[in-house]
């Protein structure tokens, strides 16, 4: 029993449960939902510890590699089970950051810009606007079950990318992360373009209108009615966004679990 329990701590077994457990903590620090900002540090080391004492024994089972002599050597192993798991959060909280993007877009278009609250999902300080975008990609996320495919992908990374020197960031990964970051964009237009595009064809009006009749106050019109048509046009496309979300997200994911 002695010699099974120094068996089981030797230093090879220890680096590799530290290897897991830091790619692990890299996917919470940037994954949706597990990176949420109110949870205490304390409950997101514990839950990483948890997760990473369940896949150490696949991982140990499979990890053939010669154990790091000194701290350079354990460094560069570290660095790369850190970056794999940061980059598959990353990847899969893309549509997050392209939502509160696009509501920022047509935030201030509305002029809703100026009434900054603080984000939960971001700790920092966002429109209202962009904060309700976020909880409803939120509840699509939890609504698909999103958390048990980012397991499911960091599981992958593992069978794929074994812990230690094995893997080498080439690329095509490069290519794949910079491809799908730049979907950010292309999705945050997309999200909020039919909001936005009315608003603007409302300030254009407005603008004829207030050429048309000199003495009337517009911009007193303008206020009042940039809020008002802009939340009814939120409400409108609340369904065709969640369910366009709803795609983009699936899609997202799919990338994502054969990104490694």
């Amino acid at each position: 029993m002695d010699f099974s329990l120094l068996h089981f701590f030797s230093p090879a077994n220890i680096i590799t449960f530290m290897a897991v457990f830091v790619r692990i903590g890299g996917l919470m620090l940037s994954a949706p939902l597990f990176s949420t900002y109110p949870i205490p540090v304390q409950i997101k080391v514990w839950i990483v510890a948890f997760i990473a004492f369940i896949i150490y024994p696949f991982v140990q089972s499979h990890a053939h590699y010669l154990v790091p002599n000194d701290i350079l050597g354990l460094s560069v192993v570290f660095i790369k089970e850190f970056a794999i798991g940061y980059i598959i959060g990353f990847c899969a909280n893309i549509i997050f950051i392209a939502a509160e993007l696009g509501a920022n877009m047509f935030s201030i278009q509305m002029g809703l810009s100026i009434s900054q609250a603080l984000n939960p999902l971001t700790g920092a300080a966002s429109p209202i606007i962009s904060q309700a975008f976020t909880l409803l990609i939120t509840m699509i996320f939890i609504g698909l079950n999103a958390h048990q495919w980012l397991l499911s992908s960091l599981y992958s990374s593992f069978v794929h990318v074994p812990v230690g020197y094995s893997f080498i960031f080439d690329g095509a990964l490069i290519q794949k992360v910079i491809y799908m970051s730049g979907q950010i964009f292309k999705i945050a237009i997309g999200i909020t373009m039919p909001i936005f595009s009315v608003l603007l064809i409302k300030d254009i009006l407005l603008g004829f209108v207030s050429k048309l009749m000199p003495q009337m106050n517009i911009f007193m019109v303008a206020m009042p009615l940039k809020v008002f048509v802009g939340l009814l046009l939120c409400m409108i496309f609340m369904r065709p966004v969640a369910e366009y979300s709803k795609i983009l997200l699936e899609r997202i994911l799919t990338e994502v679990s054969v990104l490694f």
